[in-house]
């Protein structure tokens, strides 16, 4: 995230809404969530099964827990999803992800990074991101940075490197059961 301010956050275990949009300002995913709290890798949220996700023409309940990290830099969202789910890690490309008000909110840009059993790492959506680039008019130095961002966060992802590995989410993911939000 881009605000420097986190003294001004929520307290840790604050419920709230995380706002998704398209580059041109639609709107895109709306997640429930709570706030967990910050480390040095950037701020974390918790999804409990059955809390709302949902965007225009589809509804989705998370069947198991899962934790968001939001790094500073904003280009990139990871969620790790508890087992057994089959998708272990999701990144979703994105730009600008910032707080606004007291919501954190970005731009979905299409590509993701998505380490899922059965196939492996690799990256998702291409399609969608060549179909976008051209209809949003995604600039050109946007496109390479995402692009080359990618193929990092692919990497970073296959070699298990921190916050990708399991320690790091999975002490977020106990947070998440310890605190008692029913």
């Amino acid at each position: 995230m881009t605000d420097d301010a986190v003294s001004d956050r929520p307290a840790p275990g604050t419920r709230l809404l995380f706002r998704w949009r398209k580059w041109d300002g639609g709107p895109h995913w709306i997640h429930e969530c709570v706030y967990l709290g910050s480390d040095r890798w950037g701020e974390w949220f918790g999804q409990l099964p059955g809390w709302d996700s949902s965007r225009p023409g589809r509804t989705f309940a998370p069947q198991h827990p899962n934790v968001t990290l939001v790094p500073p830099s904003g280009d990139w969202v990871f969620t790790r999803n508890a087992a057994p789910h089959r998708t272990r890690t999701y990144i979703d490309l994105a730009w600008d992800v910032h707080w606004e008000g007291d919501e954190p909110s970005g731009i979905d840009m299409d590509l993701d990074v998505v380490d899922r059993e059965g196939t492996g790492v690799y990256i998702d959506d291409q399609d969608e991101w060549e179909e976008h680039r051209v209809a949003y008019g995604y600039p050109l130095e946007v496109v390479e940075r995402l692009e080359a961002l990618a193929l990092d966060l692919e990497r970073r992802v296959i070699a298990h490197e921190a916050p990708f590995d399991d320690a790091t989410p999975d002490a977020w993911l106990a947070r998440l059961a310890a605190l008692d939000l029913e």
